[in-house]
C-alpha cells in the first residue's frame, strides 16, 4: 500500500499502526504530533489506529535547544 508521509509518497507494509510507522522511521515517542488525513491524532490513539492505503500524515518532532 502507499502512504503519504509530509508530502512525500512511500511505499508501506499492510497491517501497519501509526505507532508502528513511527518506530519504523525510528522517531520513538519523544516529542512527536501526528496528523492523518487532516485530523491531530491524540498520542493515545497512535498504537490502536490502523494506516490505509492512500492516507495522508504529517509528522512534526519538536526539537529543544538553547
Amino acid at each position: 500500500m502507499q502512504i503519504i508521509i509530509n508530502g512525500e509518497s512511500r511505499p508501506l507494509q499492510a497491517d501497519m499502526t501509526v505507532q508502528s510507522l513511527l518506530q519504523t522511521l525510528k522517531l520513538g515517542t519523544g516529542r512527536i504530533a501526528v496528523e492523518l488525513n487532516g485530523e491531530i491524532l491524540p498520542r493515545s490513539e497512535f498504537s490502536l489506529r490502523q494506516l490505509g492505503d492512500g492516507d495522508k500524515i504529517e509528522i512534526v518532532q519538536a526539537i529543544g535547544g538553547g
